[in-house]
């Protein structure tokens, strides 16, 4: 959809990730930090298919939840931080890392787990598994690659991986982003040994420092571009 916005089918069943559908230009004021976007979703909420649960990684950021996000949460399923399920009440599963869920609708389940990520303030990713499938979905959610990402690779055969880039930076918390950049979407590429790399919540906003160039240029420099698969807003991507 865009940003951080994903509509995953695995299953028959439809995950929403980080749901941002406010029309832009907006301008958001978080303490002492203004946001702004540049540009809106591919689509709105009343286009959306039925969703089955929403995989928020945080709720604390614009950029992942907001206002029209927000608005959305109150009819759905929400997987998400301990205190982001404590702000966002009812309806709201809190997991910590390594936490499991199990999202079940007409025979169908998929079981999520939560997985460590950090950035400004609490946060969570996931990995999706269909069971009875070799490989999982992972979803970095906001996060920088640190050493506990390691652990996912023994835990789980990724075969695919959506990662939050951008190389977020705000000058309130000084010149080191606080997502991926492209070379720590490199390392985490190679920590998990995924054979294809989705990349979001690379555009959209101002306090994202790098691009889809920065990310290209990164994995042309090791070879492996080939791992990476591009999806263009509103359109739906198969990946197998």
């Amino acid at each position: 959809m865009g940003t951080a916005t994903v509509l995953i089918e695995i299953g028959g069943l439809h995950l929403l990730t980080d749901p941002v559908f406010d029309p832009a230009p907006a301008q958001y004021q978080v303490g002492p930090v203004t946001l702004r976007s540049t540009a809106g979703p591919a689509l709105t909420p009343d286009q959306l298919p039925a969703i089955d649960a929403v995989l928020l990684s945080h709720d604390e950021h614009p950029d992942n939840l907001d206002t029209s996000g927000r608005a959305l949460l109150a009819d759905h399923l929400v997987l998400t931080t301990g205190s982001g399920a404590q702000r966002l009440g009812a309806g709201a599963v809190p997991l910590a890392p390594w936490q499991t869920h199990e999202i079940s609708r007409g025979g169908e389940t998929l079981r999520v787990t939560a997985t460590p990520a950090r950035h400004a303030g609490d946060v969570i990713g996931f990995v999706v598994e269909k069971p009875g499938e070799n490989e999982a979905l992972y979803i970095s959610g906001d996060t920088v690659y640190f050493e506990e990402l390691k652990e996912i690779a023994k835990r789980f055969t990724i075969g695919t991986a959506i990662l939050h880039f951008g190389a977020a930076q705000v000058d309130e918390l000084g010149e080191l982003p606080i997502t991926l950049n492209g070379e720590q979407g490199l390392a985490l590429t190679r920590s998990l040994g995924a054979r294809n790399i989705i990349p979001i919540h690379y555009t959209s906003w101002e306090h994202f420092s790098q691009g889809r160039k920065d990310v290209v240029s990164a994995f042309e420099n090791a070879d492996l571009t080939e791992h990476l698969h591009w999806l263009t807003p509103g359109t739906p991507t198969h990946i197998s």
